[in-house]
């Protein structure tokens, strides 16, 4: 409980950059107002797995983006990517950005029955 009310309270002191007594006051009931649920692990494992994604697709979009430019890409195709079972959909908009973020591939359309169309190019084969 202490926990949960000093990260709330800290996010709240550095989105609002004032440590007054008022919003002191503010913070605290908003922190305890603020609902509080029980994570399970696999969730926690999900948005870990998640997180390591996200750094990981930085670095590898600016080396697609080189690859662009210095070599173009005129073949393009559309494929269908699974949707790994059980995703919040927090977690299906944060995998559609991971794909997207990448410059070689975007999402097209999310299908509800668990699937993504991916547009993808590639280099033309010689």
């Amino acid at each position: 409980m202490i926990g949960h009310l000093i990260l709330r309270l800290s996010i709240w002191f550095l989105l609002t950059s004032d440590v007054s007594l008022t919003n002191i006051i503010i913070g605290v009931i908003i922190a305890l107002v603020l609902p509080r649920g029980y994570t399970s692990p696999e969730k926690l494992k999900d948005w870990v797995k998640v997180i390591i994604k996200i750094f990981i697709a930085i670095p590898v979009a600016f080396v697609e983006a080189f690859e662009i430019i210095l070599r173009p890409h005129n073949q393009e195709e559309i494929i269908m990517e699974k949707v790994k079972l059980k995703r919040s959909p927090l977690l299906i908009f944060l995998d559609i950005f991971l794909i997207t973020f990448t410059p070689k591939t975007i999402v097209v359309k999310y299908h509800e029955e668990g699937w993504y169309e991916v547009h993808h190019i590639k280099p033309r084969k010689k």
